[in-house]
């Protein structure tokens, strides 16, 4: 009996071609791995401070093409002095430190730059621009890894209770696959004439001007000074023209070639701003935004958590697709270096709560989200201090803020059901989540 010979998978790739690579690198010269989109990969070495080993650059390109098989990329191995515009590649601020390599003395440095159509803002975690800029709008993402956890209507619970406070409040309903935090808050007829997913698709030809994004809740009254406005996903188009949603759709996710604002990434925070801006020209800049996120591994999500807010409420229910799910985005930003600087906005919610047993079911509960967001956590020894929370503590990000079920919750809308949002059982439902969240808000993630 014959056997095929072995075939290179995916995950396989990138190790075969980081071992070639610390070779290279131990003859002193510095060396970026590139993945193009289907996965392939090569080595790009910069000689421009020194001549590269003909002999051992042709062995190292040899070993690339025997060994990675079909992930080896038309050209395995090219030299910066070859390259139109090297500083494309080894001067990319999407360029990273390969992960656990310390160069020592003599040898050259290991970067990594790898080219994707979507998920790559997962691992690109950056500090929120309105922070950065001085303008203080604290920003939370409502995120489930799945969909059917609540999640927007936690969004509508927590937007009322901020502006009873009040507070002015901007909800932005980035779910433009099934807009979700819009509906409950805004009737149908009360739409302003675009929604975030006209700023994406004009932005994109810089056509984005004049746009009106927002508009005040209708569906509650709000005591005190506090307001509440609402960035649907879509708008109610111009009279006698017709919203071509799903068209728009097919095109807010692409790259535009050329703009200095042309990733998704970009377009999406100033989409962000944009609505902000919006509410302050009509009143007030908004004290607090919250931004109801795409569900999966969406980049919409990527962006909304990685991006743009101080603080992100993951929500889940208790079961193996939860922790499955979470764990392979807690992965995602460990291999990229970008655990310390995530973590410490995350907290967990858990959602649909049976009231029945919720001592013991939130204490499971905790024990998995241990286990699961320990992978972020420092690895401690004896007398090493760094992040490291224990399963009990209830300020860690992995403690759960509860949100409980009633079966009387199922179906209800605030168009269908006018006040249905104050009644009993649905408080008792969101106390400790409004309280907790808000809290939060107010004073950050520890």
């Amino acid at each position: 009996m014959t056997f095929p010979p072995e075939v290179v998978r995916f995950d396989e790739a990138r190790p075969l071609a980081l071992t070639i690579a610390l070779d290279a690198a131990t003859s002193g010269v510095d060396v970026l791995i590139v993945r193009d989109i289907f996965g392939r990969l090569s080595l790009l070495l910069d000689d421009r401070l020194g001549t590269v080993d003909a002999t051992r650059a042709a062995a190292w390109r040899e070993r690339l093409t025997s060994t990675l098989g079909r992930y080896t990329a038309d050209r395995p191995l090219l030299l910066a002095s070859s390259l139109f515009q090297p500083d494309a590649y080894f001067a990319s601020p999407r360029a990273a430190d390969e992960l656990g390599y310390v160069a020592e003395p003599g040898h050259g440095t290991i970067r990594w730059l790898d080219n994707t159509v979507v998920g790559g803002d997962w691992a690109r975690v950056s500090t929120p621009r309105a922070e950065s800029e001085g303008v203080r709008t604290a920003r939370t993402a409502l995120y489930g890894f799945k969909g059917g956890v609540g999640r927007s209507t936690a969004t509508f619970m927590l937007a009322k209770h901020l502006a009873a406070q009040g507070n002015c409040v901007l909800v932005v309903d980035l779910d433009l696959e099934s807009p979700g935090a819009g509906p409950l808050l805004v009737a149908e007829e009360q739409l302003p004439r675009y929604g975030i997913i006209d700023q994406l698709v004009e932005s994109a030809l810089g056509n984005e001007e004049g746009l009106d994004l927002v508009t005040q809740a209708t569906h509650l009254q709000l005591p005190k000074n506090g307001e509440l406005w609402v960035a649907p996903a879509r708008g109610r188009g111009l009279p006698g023209t017709m919203y071509a949603y799903i068209d728009k759709l097919n095109r807010v996710y692409a790259d535009v070639p050329g703009q200095a604002q042309g990733s998704f990434a970009d377009r999406l925070e100033t989409a962000v701003h944009a609505c902000e801006d919006a509410v302050a020209r009509e009143s007030r800049r908004p004290d607090v935004v919250l931004l109801d996120s795409r569900a999966g591994i969406h980049d919409i999500a990527a962006v909304a958590i990685s991006r743009l807010c101080d603080l992100a409420l993951l929500f889940g229910t208790d079961n193996g697709q939860t922790w499955a799910g979470y764990g392979e985005l807690f992965k995602a930003w460990l291999a990229s270096g970008q655990a310390p600087e995530i973590r410490e906005k995350l907290r967990m919610v858990a959602s649909m709560v049976p009231d029945a047993d919720r001592p013991g079911y939130l204490e499971v509960f905790r024990d998995h989200a241990w286990e699961c967001f320990s992978v972020l956590y420092d690895d401690l020894v004896d007398g090493e201090t760094g992040f490291n929370p224990s399963p009990e503590d209830d300020a860690a990000p992995h403690s759960p803020i509860p949100i409980l079920f009633a079966m009387e919750l199922v179906g209800l809308d605030a168009a269908s059901a006018p006040g249905w949002d104050d009644r009993a059982f649905v408080r008792a439902a969101y106390d400790s989540f409004l309280e907790t969240a808000t809290k939060l808000m107010i004073e950050g993630p520890r």
